[in-house]
């Protein structure tokens, strides 16, 4: 299964076809001023990342009542993300583009008729005032709600192509962060052994000194001093023992690599995974004992906080 981003976007566009005027008036009785059959139809969605599925739709009034249909066919495609489709028609851009139907020029006759029988004084409408009146008087014509939910269906499936492809460059992104992670564990694990041996120098030359100091050099043996040092340092050797923190880590980036292999919804575990990788390292850092292992901490959080920033647009 592939791993999908929650950042895409998708345009699908088609010409109205002659609808059921047409047949009823004769050819051209549904067609746009410009001489194009009927609605041109158009489907827009612009996807960016969310917490969950966040669905806006934003429709002529005369598709309002598909806004459940088109709600359903989003859920069953997209499970997170902030997801916008915008529906429009050339009707509903351009008003001025459509002719008055001949009914609504009756209507209008017979308006007018009656108004200048009692009012004998009023003038007559001009062409201007009938395109006017015909245009925002009249109730808008029913589309073609089947065309316009298979445009959607297809501009949703676009949508879901973009957001897999970009999510698989996302993958790859992640792959890559991960295995910087490791090399830089198996960097960090073999300066674990060195760091205790020089604090186990360190302390028995320290201890030696003091020793020589106070004058207790003499009643203290060799042996016992040697005891106490080795002691001290095994004691340190706890503390700075990072051994369980890149087992965990190592861990943790399995478990990555196998989420990303396996695709589908995985970017809320692959959230949790990164605060845990993070714990990790801010552990590591604080168990520090050389500089070396410093800088692997800091390049180990660099690392997490670029894979936080991708794993935020995955689905």
């Amino acid at each position: 299964m592939a791993v999908y981003s929650m950042t895409g976007y998708a345009n699908v566009g088609a010409d109205g076809d002659p609808g059921p005027a047409a047949a009823l008036h004769g050819p051209g009785a549904n067609r746009d001023i410009d001489g194009a059959p009927g609605a041109s139809l158009s489907v827009e969605i612009r996807s960016v990342n969310g917490r969950f599925l966040d669905l806006a739709f934003k429709l002529p009034d005369e598709f309002r009542t598909l806004e459940p249909q088109l709600r359903e066919l989003m859920t069953a495609r997209f499970k997170r993300g902030k997801i916008e489709l915008r529906l429009t028609s050339r009707s509903d851009a351009d008003p001025a583009a459509r002719a008055p139907e001949p009914a609504q020029l009756e209507r209008l006759a017979q308006l007018e008729s009656l108004v200048t029988a009692r009012l004998k004084h009023a003038r007559g409408l001009t062409v201007y005032e009938a395109l006017q009146w015909c245009r925002g008087g009249a109730p808008v014509e029913r589309a073609d709600d089947g065309r316009a939910l298979a445009l959607a269906a297809r501009c949703i499936e676009s949508l879901a192509q973009a957001r897999a492809r970009e999510g698989a460059r996302l993958a790859a992104i992640l792959l890559e962060r991960v295995e910087l992670l490791r090399s830089l564990a198996d960097k960090a694990e073999p300066l674990v052994p060195a760091a205790v041996q020089r604090q186990q120098q360190r302390f028995l030359e320290r201890w030696n000194d003091a020793l020589a100091a106070s004058g207790a050099a003499d009643t203290v043996s060799r042996e016992a001093s040697v005891e106490r040092a080795l002691n001290e340092a095994a004691a340190y050797a706890i503390r700075v023992d990072v051994a369980e923190e890149l087992g965990r880590l190592r861990s943790h980036l399995d478990e990555l690599t196998r989420l990303i292999d396996a695709g589908g919804e995985i970017g809320k575990r692959l959230d949790f995974l990164i605060q845990e990788l993070l714990r990790e390292a801010n552990t590591l850092g604080s168990k520090s004992s050389s500089f070396e292992m410093t800088a692997i901490a800091v390049d180990m959080k660099v690392a997490i906080e670029q894979l936080r920033e991708q794993v935020q647009n995955v689905e």
